[in-house]
């Protein structure tokens, strides 16, 4: 009892005597400066005109992309924001006469099964991204942007975009070079017209402003490969990147565009049987413009061609065409030509109402004997969209949609779907 006695009072005294050395200690230090963060409101005035002005010049150009966020972080300086914003959209959609095996509309899977009617609704495409902008002295504007929507597996969340931008350059995951993210007509539906280029990748890309109206942009892309495999071929490790490009003159402030693009993709598959690698040259060429008749007029159109590009056009995107084996001929692969298109237009009617349709056709071509050997096969698909948008009130859109979609194979056998979507959209 006694020992417990003077343990507890020599741990009294060893408190006091330390108190007293820590408390002149904290004295001694230097006080931190606080961290200073100010929020600064995109909508309206907010007295950092040039900081909202970089959000605004650099915005993702695809109707489908979040705008510009409601508010930023600003450090003390202001030489430096980071923006956090996104949208929550919910659809609603029901296929009747046909109905499309999938969330998002696409002719080339359009069921021949009963029943001929479907309910569905969704939520994953609601988008969350950062954006962080600033100025590097004198080189210019520096952009980290990370974006992400629920459409993986089980719908977890998934990464869209995750690259930096600076000097020109644009290192790390994001859509294609191939495409024109500007030409891409207004939709509901979230994939948009079966004859559109669209397809995401790791790259690094180099863009430049020529100078009246002109620029132009090349990339090194991680090609992206789906093929037809078989017990004798199946895809392999790639040993060479994509290479797109493409030249592009502006007029109109930029509101009017026409593009030229090309790709060249090395893709590589293997000789199962033998053990043997060999490699196809696939290449692609596309023309696409925007271009505003007035102000209340605008048009969209994409015209693309070329061999072995399935993976780059949505509804071929779904068939793994980008090599196929021959037909009479084993261990062997061979490229197949094919090409996707639209032709659209928006009228709006006024600052918070708009309407829009599209038709577009996607083909696939035979060669070598395709058609004949795999009669029952995707031959084409055709898309027709019809919409309404309204902005009810500031940032919460409204939409309304008629999808129809045409499905057919090499004997001209055609099946067809129709869809109704209904679109609740707010941004933030």
């Amino acid at each position: 009892m006694m020992k417990q006695i003077g343990k507890m009072a020599l741990l009294a005294l060893c408190v006091v005597c330390i108190q007293p050395s820590m408390a002149g200690e904290e004295q001694e230090r230097p006080r931190k400066e606080k961290v200073r963060l100010a929020i600064v409101s995109t909508r309206g005035e907010s007295g950092d005109e040039e900081i909202i002005e970089i959000f605004t010049k650099t915005q993702r150009p695809r109707f489908h992309d979040p705008g510009v966020p409601r508010f930023v972080l600003t450090g003390p300086r202001k030489n430096w924001a980071l923006g956090v914003g996104g949208y929550v959209q919910a659809k609603v959609e029901y296929d009747f006469d046909g109905v499309v095996d999938d969330i998002d509309f696409y002719p080339s899977l359009i069921s021949t099964d009963n029943p001929r009617n479907q309910f569905q609704m969704d939520a994953t495409t609601s988008t969350l991204f950062l954006k962080l902008v600033g100025r590097v002295g004198s080189l210019g504007p520096l952009v980290v942007y990370t974006a992400g929507n629920w459409r993986g597996d089980g719908k977890t969340f998934e990464l869209q975009n995750a690259y930096v931008q600076f000097l020109g350059f644009t290192l790390g995951y994001d859509t294609g070079t191939f495409m024109d993210l500007a030409a891409e007509p207004p939709t509901v539906d979230y994939a948009g017209p079966c004859g559109m280029t669209y397809y995401q990748t790791t790259l690094i890309r180099y863009e430049h402003t020529l100078g009246k109206g002109f620029s132009a942009g090349i990339a090194v892309e991680m090609p992206l490969v789906n093929v037809a495999a078989d017990s004798y071929v199946s895809t392999a490790r790639q040993t060479l990147p994509s290479i797109p490009a493409y030249l592009q003159y502006a007029w109109s402030k930029g509101q009017s565009h026409v593009r030229l693009s090309g790709i060249y993709r090395s893709m590589t598959y293997a000789d199962l049987s033998r053990n043997r690698k060999s490699c196809l040259n696939g290449w692609g060429v596309q023309a696409s413009a925007v271009v505003a008749v007035g102000r209340p007029l605008q048009l969209f159109m994409q015209y693309a061609y070329g061999k072995g590009i399935g993976s780059l056009i949505n509804d071929l995107s779904n068939l793994n065409v980008d090599m196929v084996p021959y037909p009479e001929t084993q261990r062997k692969m061979h490229l197949l030509p094919m090409s996707g298109w639209y032709v659209g237009a928006q009228y709006n009617i006024s600052p918070a109402l708009f309407v829009s349709a599209t038709y577009s056709c996607s083909r696939l071509y035979t060669e070598h004997f395709y058609a004949r050997e795999n009669p029952g096969d995707y031959k084409q698909g055709q898309y027709l969209v019809a919409n309404i948008f309204w902005t009810a009130i500031s940032d919460f859109q409204l939409g309304v949609e008629y999808l129809r979609g045409w499905c057919t194979d090499f004997r001209n056998h055609v099946d067809r779907a129709n869809r109704i979507n209904l679109s609740a959209k707010y941004s933030f």
